[in-house]
């Protein structure tokens, strides 16, 4: 029973709201009529307006055909003014130019007449002018009847007077006081070169001297280190044969020395065909040549004896005994022989903190004692 009530509840409200939409629907569609009637009559006027409208712009695009073409029209007028004001314009300014360079010229015309010859343009124009008759000459200078002024001839004589005027070059008001002291500075000179030609032949008088006195040294030099270099040469060298040969020697200031040196059982005489122990003996007694020659308080020697075998040493050593009978000898030497033979001992040994240190030791003191 309750079943009942609710579903009939139910109906009565769904007939209910099924009427307020056909309600509701009644006036939606009575409004849409009014709207379409509405619309119809707006479509009709919005018609006319178009048609209006289009007779509008019909009549404005013919307007503005024909302002178009006035346009073009114009600008074209406008453009021939344009070109035809810049060509007046570019006129003017070259008329301008023109005036302002004749003007330039005229003034700087003026102020050549004024500082070449002194006149003022109307005077100048007076007494030189055009109309006042030419005075000539012929060719030996004779004077001639004047003539009236022609421009091209005075041009040319213009052009010749003036080549003939540069030809003179400038007139020089200093003239005189510029020789004068021309010439006090040529005499100036004189003397200087005269004294530098004295001084200059006092000079190759002096060198000729020092050449002569080069040459006889280096001659008594030369002959006597060529004759201890053979001495010592046999010394070192037993049964060979050394000397020394001038390569120049007409001209002692100029010449060169070659060393011509044949060991013993060799046929040989060049430096570079001996082996090392030989070029260096041959270099020992070149030097110890040089010494007997000429003495000297003391010599330096390192280590020349350090490819020398034990013979050649002692040979070596004999010489340097000769040696030091009258002078000192400082030897720089691994070889014990040649310690053996010294005087005193110098060496040089390296400290624990790796300082250097000298040591020295007399050995003839110890032998004396």
């Amino acid at each position: 029973m309750r079943a009942l009530v609710e579903s009939a509840e139910s109906e009565r409200q769904a007939r209910r709201r099924a009427a307020e939409r056909r309600a509701r629907q009644i006036r939606e569609a009575e409004v849409a009529r009014v709207v379409i009637a509405a619309t119809d009559q707006v479509l009709v006027h919005l018609g006319h307006s178009i048609d209006q409208a289009a007779a509008l712009r019909a009549e404005i695009e013919q307007s503005r055909s024909g302002s178009e073409v006035e346009l073009r029209e114009v600008r074209a007028r406008l453009r021939e003014l344009s070109e035809e004001n810049e060509k007046l314009t570019d006129s003017v300014h070259r008329d301008e130019l023109a005036r302002a360079e004749l003007r330039m010229k005229l003034e700087a015309l003026e102020s050549r007449a004024l500082e070449e010859l002194g006149l003022e343009v109307d005077a100048l124009v007076a007494e030189y002018g055009p109309e006042v008759l030419v005075p000539t000459h012929d060719d030996e200078g004779e004077p001639l009847d004047p003539r009236p002024y022609v421009r091209e001839e005075q041009t040319k004589r213009l052009r010749t007077a003036e080549r003939g005027l540069a030809m003179l070059g400038k007139v020089n008001p200093l003239a005189l006081e510029e020789f004068s002291a021309l010439e006090e500075r040529h005499q100036y000179l004189s003397d200087q070169m005269n004294d530098l030609k004295k001084t200059t032949a006092d000079l190759m008088a002096i060198v000729e001297d020092v050449d002569a006195t080069v040459e006889r040294v280096f001659t008594e030099a030369w002959y006597d280190v060529e004759r201890e270099f053979e001495d010592v040469f046999s010394r070192l060298f037993p049964g060979g044969e050394g000397r020394l040969v001038l390569t120049d020697p007409q001209s002692m200031l100029m010449t060169g020395i070659e060393v011509e040196a044949r060991p013993p059982g060799k046929k040989v005489k060049r430096l570079s065909l001996l082996s090392g122990g030989e070029r260096s003996l041959v270099a020992v007694a070149f030097l110890v040549a040089l010494f007997k020659a000429r003495p000297s308080p003391f010599y330096i020697l390192d280590e020349v004896e350090a490819a020398l075998d034990d013979t050649n040493l002692g040979r070596l050593l004999e010489i340097y005994e000769e040696l030091r009978a009258n002078s000192q000898l400082i030897v720089i030497t691994h070889q014990k022989r040649t310690m053996e033979v010294a005087d005193a001992l110098y060496g040089v040994s390296m400290r624990g903190d790796g300082v250097s240190a000298v040591i020295s030791q007399r050995l003839r003191e110890q032998e004396n004692a």
